[in-house]
C-alpha cells in the first residue's frame, strides 16, 4: 500500500503561474499527501514541474533501497507516481532489454517504456494498460509533451479519487481525506477500468471483454451433468491452474510476507497454494530460498471463536507457522 497525490493544469487559473503561486500549491500539495501518509512510511517524495505537481507516499514491498518515487524517466521527461503492483513486470522488462535504461528495479517503473512505446498510436493506452498484470492506480505526467494519463485497474482493488478547484485545476488522490477540505467545487471517485488521458473530455473504458455479458457464456459447458458426473475435466483443470497462477505471481516480494487466515473456505484455499510456493522466492524464478523458511500464518478475533479454532485446525493442517492476535469485546 501506497499512496500518491497529483495536481495538473496548474496554467488553468485566472492567475498566470509564477514560482509564488507554484510554491503555494506545492505546499498544498504537500500538505494533501501528509494526509494519507500512513499508507507510506518509508518515503515521501515530490515532484514540481511547469504545470503539474506529484507527491508521493511509499510503503516499501519491491526494491526497497531504489524504488522511491515519483519516478523519472531515463530522459527525464516522463514523471510517474503510482500505487499498486505489477505482477509481470520482469516480463516487461525483458520486452524492454537494450531499448529502454531502467533506473530502478520497482515494479512500477515498466509503466514509462510502456507508455512510450504506445503513446502515439491509435487506441494506444489501451494496448499499453492492457499489458499490465496487477492491481494499480497511476498518475503519469509527459513534460514535454505537457500532457498526462491517469488510470486505475480493472477491479478497482486499488483507490483513486478526482476533483477539480474552482481554477479549473485537475487533482488525484489516493484518498478522499486529501481532497477534502481544498476548495474543491467536485470530488468523485476515479473510475475503475478506465484512464483519463488530458486530451480527452472525458475517462475512457481500456477493460473491455467478450465475456462480460451472461449470453456470452450461458452455453458453455458445466463441469458436471445432472448426477454430478464430471464431463469437462479440462474446465476443472484450467480453473485450478488459474486460481494457482494468480496466487504464485502475488507473492512478487523483496520482504518476507505471510498469510491472514479465517479458517473459512477462500483464505484456507489461497493459504495453501501459497504454501506450495513459499519456500521459493518466485521473483528469482524460485532459484533463492525464501525470506522464511517457514510460510507464517495469522488470525485476527476473540480468544476461544470459533474463527479462531477454524484458523488453527486449517493452519496445523497446511503446515503454517500460526500466530493469534486476539482482541477483546470492549476493545
Amino acid at each position: 500500500m501506497c499512496g500518491f497525490v497529483g495536481a495538473f493544469d496548474l496554467n488553468s487559473g485566472s492567475q498566470p503561474i509564477d514560482e509564488g503561486l507554484k510554491e503555494q500549491l506545492r505546499s498544498q500539495v504537500l500538505d494533501m499527501s501528509k494526509k494519507i501518509r500512513h499508507r507510506g512510511p518509508d518515503w515521501s517524495g515530490v515532484y514540481t514541474g511547469n504545470n503539474a505537481i506529484l507527491s508521493h507516499e511509499r510503503l516499501s514491498i519491491v526494491d526497497p533501497l531504489s524504488g522511491k518515487q515519483p519516478l523519472v524517466s531515463d530522459d527525464g521527461k516522463i514523471i510517474l507516481a503510482a500505487n499498486g503492483e505489477i505482477y509481470n513486470h520482469q516480463e516487461i522488462r525483458r520486452q524492454f532489454a537494450g531499448k529502454y535504461s531502467f533506473k530502478t528495479q520497482s515494479d512500477c517503473e515498466v509503466i514509462i517504456p510502456l507508455y512510450k512505446k504506445y503513446r502515439a498510436e491509435e487506441n494506444g493506452f489501451c494496448k499499453m494498460i492492457e499489458e499490465l498484470s496487477g492491481i494499480f492506480a497511476f498518475a503519469l505526467y509527459d513534460s514535454e509533451k505537457d500532457v498526462y494519463l491517469i488510470a486505475r485497474d480493472e477491479i478497482g482493488v486499488i483507490p483513486l479519487y478526482q476533483a477539480w478547484d474552482k481554477q479549473g485545476r485537475y487533482y488525484v488522490a489516493s484518498e478522499l481525506k486529501a481532497l477534502e477540505g481544498q476548495n474543491m467545487v467536485s470530488i468523485e471517485e476515479f473510475p475503475n477500468g478506465h484512464y483519463f488521458y488530458s486530451k480527452d473530455k472525458k475517462p475512457t473504458l481500456w477493460y473491455k471483454r467478450d465475456w462480460e455479458e451472461f449470453s456470452a457464456v450461458e452455453n458453455a459447458k458445466r463441469a458436471t451433468d445432472d448426477n454430478g458426473e464430471i464431463i469437462n475435466e479440462d474446465v476443472i483443470q484450467n480453473v485450478r491452474d488459474g486460481l494457482e497462477k494468480a496466487v504464485k505471481q502475488q507473492l512478487m516480494s523483496d520482504v518476507p510476507y505471510g498469510v491472514l487466515l479465517s479458517g473459512g473456505l477462500d483464505s484456507t484455499v489461497i493459504a495453501a497454494i501459497t504454501q506450495k510456493f513459499a519456500k521459493k522466492r518466485i521473483e528469482t524464478g524460485s532459484l533463492k530460498d525464501a525470506w522464511w523458511p517457514q510460510l507464517h500464518s495469522f488470525a485476527v478475533g476473540l480468544e476461544g471463536s470459533p474463527d479462531l479454532i477454524a484458523a488453527k485446525k486449517a493452519a496445523d493442517f497446511i503446515g503454517t507457522v500460526h500466530h493469534e492476535v486476539h482482541f477483546t469485546i470492549q476493545e
